[in-house]
Formats: structure tokens, sequence, C-alpha cells
């Protein structure tokens, strides 16, 4: 496996040397780094060979499910790998993983079984706890019991925590933690107001926000946020009707996973999305 994280032009390069002397000198370390930074892909693979982790394993924890498949292929195809390799995942009723892969990218329930299963988490040398600000009951309990593995069995056990948004200086002051800051990238926004809307018309109307915005802006993608299934497959079926030249794609929860996959890479015929 070769890879050089500071090939990959991407905000997060920049705290790369940070973060692995700060692993180096302690066994908790928080990174705080905007959205789109990299943290997610690029972290894991800057910290894999380290000598503290002595080949073992990194965990990293995702709070939902496509989170976890997608960032699990984009971590192998930097290597020019399949997922199942260096890198896999274990999400519920399905995993890629193998006696090779040494990334495992999991979802939340499945780490509180692992650590359940295992107090020591054997074989495993760094667990990440990925946008952490989502917070929920599995992610909590397994950081509490990692936390509990480290004073007990295991100080030389790394546990890093990624976020966007959370409150550093609290989070720093409670678990008696280093913070690493990227400051990521800002672009420019263009806010415009539609006026009031019809609660119970969401999906018509967000349809024709996009069919304006489509045409006022004859380059690049679209990406629309719904409240819901409902009014996502009543945008789309407005949208497929009236707008052409796009490769239109809804995500959410129920799609098939091949699905849900098109809707996140590039389009294969290369239209816009």
């Amino acid at each position: 496996m070769y890879f050089n994280p500071f090939d990959i032009d991407l905000p997060i390069k920049e705290v790369i040397d940070e973060v692995r002397q700060q692993l180096q000198n302690a066994n908790t370390l928080i990174v705080n780094a905007p959205a789109g930074a990299g943290k997610s892909t690029i972290l894991p693979l800057a910290v894999l060979d380290e000598a503290i982790f002595k080949k073992q394993k990194i965990l990293m924890l995702e709070p939902r499910r496509l989170a976890a498949r997608t960032i699990a292929e984009r971590m192998a195809s930097l290597l020019g790998e399949q997922v199942g390799e260096t890198v896999g995942y274990r999400i519920r009723f399905d995993n890629k993983i193998s006696a090779k892969t040494r990334i495992e990218v999991l979802t939340e329930g499945i780490l509180t079984r692992m650590i359940h299963s295992d107090n020591a988490l054997e074989g495993v040398g760094l667990v990440i706890f990925d946008e952490f600000h989502e917070r929920s009951i599995h992610a909590d309990v397994a950081l509490a019991l990692c936390r509990e593995a480290q004073h007990i069995l295991r100080p030389d056990l790394r546990i890093m925590i990624m976020s966007a948004t959370l409150d550093m200086p609290m989070l720093e002051d409670l678990l008696k933690a280093p913070v690493v800051s990227s400051k990521g990238r800002q672009y420019p926004v263009d806010i415009r107001y539609t006026g009031q809307q019809d609660e119970w018309m969401i999906g018509e109307l967000t349809a024709q926000t996009v069919k304006m915005a489509a045409r006022e802006n004859k380059e690049g993608d679209i990406l629309v946020f719904l409240p819901g299934q409902a009014e996502i497959r009543k945008c789309e079926e407005i949208l497929r009707h009236d707008l052409r030249g796009f490769s239109l794609h809804p995500l959410y929860g129920q799609l098939p996973q091949g699905k849900q996959l098109a809707a996140i890479f590039p389009d294969k015929k290369g239209k816009e999305k």
C-alpha cells in the first residue's frame, strides 16, 4: 500500500503532521475541521502506518450506513484498491472486510457490540468517532466504554474525536485532550429568498425553484435538501417531466445501495446532476 496524503489538495493536509505528533503524545485527540476539509477520508489513511499502532487496526465510527459505505469506497479508491482490502466497512446486514483489512468503517451499533464482546479491543490501535456532533446514545456509550478501556485495560489505545461544530473548549476540558483545528476553505454564497411558501406543497415549490436555478446557472450540479421521502419523490416526479439535460438522482434511506451511491458519485455519462 502506498498513499501520500500530501498529494491530495484538501485543507486537512495542513494539520496532518500536527495530528501525528499529538497522537504520539496523547491517547485522546479532538480534531475540529469544517465539512469538506477531508478529515474523514484522509486522516485515517495518513496515520495508519504510524509506529505507535504496531500494525493494529483503526476503527472509525459513522452515524449513518450510507456514510460508512461511501467513506470506505473513497478511501479504498485513494489506495487504488477495492473495498474489503486495506479499507472495509461493517454496517447492519452488510459488511466488506477481509483478513487484510486494517481500517474498518462502522456504524454506531456495530461498534458498541464489538466493545461488549471484547472490552479491551485487542488488535485495535485507534478508534475514531467521526461527526461526533450528531450525538447518539450508541456513540456516547461507545466513547464511555473506550475511555474506560484506556484507563483500565489499554492505556495505549488511542481515541480521536472529529467534528465540525462541537463546543471545542468544553469538550477539551471534559476529556482533558488537545485540539487540532483545520481552517478549511470558504467560498462566496449567494442567498436568494423566494418569499412565503405553502408548507404543504414543499415538493412542488422546490421543483419550481430548481428549474429556475437550472435556467440561471448553465454549469454545475444542483444539490437540493428536502424534509422527507414524500417531498423528494414529488419533486423528482415533476423534474423528470420538466427538466431536461440533467441526470436526476433522489437520495433517501429506503433506496437500494446502488441508487444511493449513484446519487453521490459523478454521473457515468458526464451529465450535470
